[in-house]
């Protein structure tokens, strides 16, 4: 495994797809498929939060990408489309399933890869 840090650009869309996989495993916590596909706020919301993770995927450089195919990026930005532009027709218990079975994963995958927060002491 690799200790270079990311850049700066990419670990800010490290962060803020490893925010968004977290607060939507905390909106689903104690929550089942039956209470989710009865929930349409936390479906829109769960939906919302797999927008950014899914943007913020598609904006990190080729190279890190490449640098961590164990990532997979296509299909997190596959996703991404597939809530945007066929938000008509989403399978609630695929999202579920996502939600249940990879994102639990993708916040460990993630969160080994995010640098850590710096100090503010005396940087600008």
């Amino acid at each position: 495994m690799s200790s270079m840090q990311p850049d700066p650009r990419d670990a800010a869309h490290l962060w803020d797809m490893l925010q968004a996989t977290e607060e939507i495993l905390a909106f689903t916590r104690e929550v089942t498929l039956e209470g989710y596909l009865q929930n349409r706020m936390l479906q829109l919301a769960v939906e919302r939060a797999l927008q950014i993770v899914g943007e913020a995927a598609n904006r990190m450089s080729p190279g890190f990408c490449a640098d961590h195919p164990e990532i997979p990026w296509r299909k997190i930005v596959d996703q991404r489309n597939v809530v945007v532009h066929e938000y008509g027709e989403i399978e609630h218990s695929l999202i579920w399933d996502l939600v249940e079975v990879h994102l639990p994963r993708l916040k460990e995958q993630l969160a080994a890869l995010v640098p850590p927060v710096p100090d503010d002491s005396g940087t600008s």
